[in-house]
């Protein structure tokens, strides 16, 4: 892996996260990572193909790891957009699997341990195309709709726990699953990377904070 590729993107991604892609030139990237823009034009041939290899090492982790021809062009990323929207689509069919087998072996810690995985592995895709929607309208069109079904799966998961005793009975179900969802992403998106306090907090902990207290807050004892 090139170490100076990585930290362009680590850097790129803040910045577009931060203040949004639009807003963020080359330049304040070159500044970030302490290099000319000279040098980022040796590995990339331009922002928008800095951003597609940050929302391509999203969809692979193991992207990045790859040797690249420099600079890295848009060749690489041919039909990137239409990836990310069949992800999407994997993603919220894979979320609802267990409802169709009514809940069996997937426990309420199961649900809030893996809503938080899903929301941390694809942390930046998820808050880039939230924070740049105006820029790019059919991927935020395609997540709008990922997110109505992630959530209303929640809701039908929230549900059927109720009814099976798991989760105590709540007066309001979908405002009680919309605390859930924020909670959980706050913790497992936005404070490595938009909060007002970016903290270097572990995923780990992260997690275990998120689990220790929404399931003392909703289990059913």
């Amino acid at each position: 892996m090139n170490q100076r590729i990585k930290d362009i993107a680590d850097a790129a991604t803040r910045l577009f996260l931060q203040q949004g892609y639009a807003r963020t030139q080359i330049g304040h990237i070159a500044k970030a990572v302490g290099i000319s823009v000279g040098t980022i034009y040796l590995d990339f041939t331009g922002k928008k193909e800095i951003l597609h290899f940050i929302l391509k090492c999203t969809i692979d982790p193991d992207f990045i790891q790859r040797e690249f021809a420099r600079p890295i062009t848009d060749d690489l990323f041919v039909g990137l957009e239409d990836e990310l929207i069949a992800l999407l689509d994997k993603l919220g069919n894979d979320f609802a699997a267990h409802l169709e087998n009514d809940l069996v072996d997937y426990s309420f810690e199961r649900l809030i341990s893996d809503t938080f995985d899903i929301l941390s592995r694809y942390a930046v895709g998820c808050l880039f195309i939230e924070k740049n929607q105006f820029d790019f309208k059919n991927l935020a069109e395609n997540y709008r709709t990922f997110r109505r079904k992630f959530f209303d799966t929640m809701i039908c998961y929230m549900e059927a726990y109720i009814q099976q005793g798991t989760v105590r009975p709540l007066e309001h179900v979908e405002l009680s699953t919309t605390l859930i969802i924020e909670t959980l992403s706050w913790w497992a998106m936005d404070i490595r990377y938009t909060s007002f306090e970016t903290r270097n907090i572990s995923s780990d902990l992260a997690k275990q904070i998120c689990m220790d207290n929404i399931l003392s807050a909703y289990k059913n004892n």
